[in-house]
């Protein structure tokens, strides 16, 4: 049995929970190996306390999911049948009734618990996203190995948006490159590309459109790439012709934030403190009103995970944690910046994963 699998059976029995149900995609992923975006079909993983595993998943995926390395039984349903019957039947035969349930109560929606309620009526339901959160927040060697590809696969999409900079074309222009050189590597974006060019980069989640980029502008790239289910998430902004003193000095406030917040973090240090350093920097530089978010967000399978890089986190970094820095100042009147870099916490202090430059790069 695999060791995720042993680790939830563990809390069953000290809790004396009967079965967890595990039903978010990345979770699933995370113990099964089969990753899949099932719409509004049923997927999810029963793990009981005493009884192997099962995964139920719609029927025409269920080869995909033994094919991923699932090594315990999959029932499939199909578009007739009603889906939580097929569940509830199965599990019947294997261990008779339910009293006590785990949830994923951050992801199954009142509708779909009272769908399982029909079958398990008198049923005690808990929660169990604490613990896959704390299994998850602490990567794997092999988990690092994947997110280091994703990584040079982001410093790559990077040099591409880079390389195709030229005047007069525009954000989607540069964008429909980066892509397409990734697609043609055999990988997918980890969400939506952005590229600004200008002040159009002082909106932190701009949309990438017609703007043409010109000289004296700084280039904003947003990006992250998938490498086996595993997700990184990068941000650089350089220059396409030298820029003003004015867009330097905000340049030069995010990049010592950025380095000012590595600086700092090792085991043992709380959350929060990476963000005070950060944000310490852009206050002292005179743009503290202008540095609107967290600092970053945990990293993995998803693109945003735990753990959240806040200045109210009191959680102390662990060895292992993947998480983002990235700081940034949106000053709509002169540039947005922000430099991201993926970060993993190691021994004594941390190893940044994007190692595209981050001294201001012109173009």
């Amino acid at each position: 049995m695999s060791s995720k699998v042993e680790q939830i059976q563990k809390y069953l029995q000290k809790t004396g929970v009967e079965a967890a149900f595990i039903t978010t995609p990345e979770n699933v992923f995370y113990l099964s190996g089969f990753l899949s975006d099932p719409h509004e079909r049923l997927l999810g993983i029963m793990i009981f306390k005493d009884t192997a595993p099962l995964m139920i998943c719609p029927k025409m995926e269920v080869p995909d999911a033994k094919a991923a390395g699932w090594s315990y039984e999959v029932i499939g349903h199909d578009d007739k049948e009603d889906a939580w019957e097929v569940l509830a039947t199965k599990v019947a035969s294997l261990v008779g009734g339910i009293q006590s349930l785990a949830i994923e109560k951050s992801h199954l929606t009142v509708e779909r618990l009272e769908l399982l309620q029909r079958f398990y009526p008198n049923s005690t339901v808990s929660g169990i996203d604490q613990l896959l959160t704390d299994m998850r927040i602490v990567k794997s060697e092999d988990e690092l190995v994947k997110l280091r590809e994703a990584a040079k696969l982001a410093d790559y999409a990077i040099q591409v948006g880079c390389d195709e900079l030229a005047e007069g074309k525009t954000e989607l222009e540069v964008l429909s490159a980066i892509e397409a050189a990734i697609l043609k590597k055999g990988y997918y974006m980890s969400f939506d590309t952005m590229v600004l060019t200008g002040l159009n980069a002082a909106s932190p989640h701009g949309t990438p459109g017609n703007t043409k980029i010109k000289k004296g502008d700084l280039v904003l790239f947003d990006l992250g790439v998938v490498y086996e289910g595993y997700c990184s998430d990068i941000t650089r902004t350089v220059a396409f012709g030298e820029p003003g003193e004015d867009q330097k000095a905000v340049y030069n406030a995010v990049l010592n934030a950025n380095l000012a917040a590595i600086e700092l973090a090792k085991p043992g240090v709380p959350v929060m403190d990476l963000d005070k350093a950060a944000r310490d920097q852009i206050s002292n530089a005179g743009f503290g009103e202008y540095f609107t978010h967290r600092l970053g967000h945990g990293l993995g399978i998803g693109v945003h995970e735990i753990p959240s890089i806040h200045g109210g986190n009191e959680l102390p970094l662990v060895e292992g944690m993947v998480f983002t820095i990235e700081p940034g100042v949106y000053k709509g009147d002169t540039a947005g910046v922000r430099i991201e870099d993926d970060v993993v916490v190691t021994k004594d202090g941390l190893e940044i994963l994007t190692k595209f430059p981050k001294e201001l790069q012109i173009f």
